[in-house]
């Protein structure tokens, strides 16, 4: 007889509820395995349909958790430690109230792991996709020194700023892009479908065209024949410089190469400034040691030029030198970022001067964003004209011979 699954609900031997998924021949045959292990059953139920549930899973979408689900759970979290709630208790309703299945299952582990005697650090930390090492370090301080719940706070603080932070940079980004497709969707379109109409044309007439329009139509011609090598060069340029990126020679030339955009560089650099100023702040501020602070913000800097800088930061404090120095041989660190290091080493504040440091590149991306979207706009606008009307003003240059051409 095939199994079946039901869903139960029992209480442990320490009075705790637990629910779960059991397959059995029969719901006594489940009763009956769930009192061997010492459990008592309150509820047994068959799952309805379970044969024809399925889970549809896109490649590159399933199972994912995204960085502000991450947000919100930390700030959750430590609501509810604020409220006196217990750790167990707290993530037992975060699990539930989950939307994410990825997270909620995440959670689940990390509850029954924190059951079985584990601390709360070295749960999360099995799952790096989802708590990065910053987020680990920081619980880690935080059950050290006996301040989980304000360190979650300022978890919270620090991921929901990082959140506001990208959704900025991407709003920024976004409307360039959809010009960008849409410039290349016209394009297309019109040598596809126009062009070809009045090379018909053209052809009836007779005549020599002007150079402008055979170059139209030539390119006309070779997509519509050699679309295939057109989009097979597109992807496998796409996915060469995917493969490239990935390599260490290619990520760093390629983080490199970020700085230097023009426009979209100077957005690149203040936020990569910011997300370190941030960071290294409230690690600095949760007790994190000063070494351990430089490799976990090293590591999520997401730019390899700023992780190199701050690698040489490291050497040198273990070689007993200050924190500050090194960084005035690093373009990528402007002059007052380092003074403003400098001013919180000697005062006994760097976290609080870190943390100004943040805020200013908070400010300074808002400015930027701002900037980019006045001018970005117009110029995309000009952009747009230019491709269309510089096609219009090819197919038609032929028609001020028309007159010519009839009479010949």
């Amino acid at each position: 007889m095939a199994a079946t699954s039901f869903a139960y609900k029992v209480r442990d031997g320490g009075g705790k509820v637990r629910e779960g998924v059991l397959d059995g021949s029969s719901r006594g045959a489940v009763v009956a395995a769930l009192r061997e292990r010492g459990l008592v059953p309150l509820k047994v139920e068959e799952k309805k349909n379970s044969a024809l549930q399925m889970e549809i899973k896109i490649p590159g979408f399933s199972g994912r958790v995204k960085p502000k689900e991450v947000a919100l759970f930390a700030r959750q979290f430590a609501t509810m430690v604020n409220s006196g709630l217990s750790l167990i208790r707290t993530l037992s309703i975060l699990e539930d109230q989950t939307e994410n299945p990825a997270l909620a299952k995440v959670v689940g582990e990390v509850r029954a792991d924190v059951e079985k005697g584990s601390s709360l650090s070295v749960a999360m930390d099995k799952h790096p996709k989802v708590f990065n090492e910053l987020f680990v370090a920081m619980i880690r301080a935080g059950e050290v020194g006996g301040v989980l719940d304000e360190t979650l706070v300022r978890l919270a603080d620090m991921m929901e700023a990082a959140h506001a932070l990208r959704s900025k940079v991407k709003s920024a980004m976004a409307y360039p892009v959809v010009v960008l497709f849409l410039v290349v969707g016209i394009v297309f379109a019109m040598l596809v479908f126009v062009v070809p109409m009045f090379e018909n044309m053209y052809k009836e007439l007779g005549g020599d065209l002007p150079v402008p329009t055979k170059i139209l139509i030539a390119a006309g011609n070779a997509l519509t024949t050699w679309w295939y090598i057109f989009i097979a060069a597109v992807t496998g340029g796409v996915f060469g410089l995917r493969r490239y990126i990935k390599t260490d020679d290619g990520r760093n030339r390629w983080d490199a190469l970020k700085l230097k955009v023009p426009i979209f560089g100077q957005l690149v650099h203040k936020t990569s400034l910011s997300r370190f100023s941030r960071s290294f702040s409230v690690l600095s501020r949760s007790g994190v040691p000063i070494l351990t602070a430089l490799e976990i913000v090293s590591q999520t800097s997401g730019n390899r030029v700023m992780m190199h800088a701050l690698d040489d930061v490291q050497a040198s404090v273990k070689r007993g030198e200050s924190l500050s120095g090194p960084l005035h041989n690093h373009p990528v660190f402007p002059p007052m970022v380092s003074q403003m290091m400098t001013v919180g080493e000697e005062t006994g504040a760097l976290d609080e001067m870190l943390s100004k440091v943040a805020d200013f590149y908070d400010r300074e991306v808002d400015d930027t964003v701002a900037a980019l979207t006045s001018l970005i706009e117009p110029l995309l606008i000009i952009v747009l004209g230019v491709t269309v009307g510089g096609i219009l003003i090819a197919l038609y240059l032929p028609m001020f011979n028309v007159a010519s051409l009839l009479e010949g």
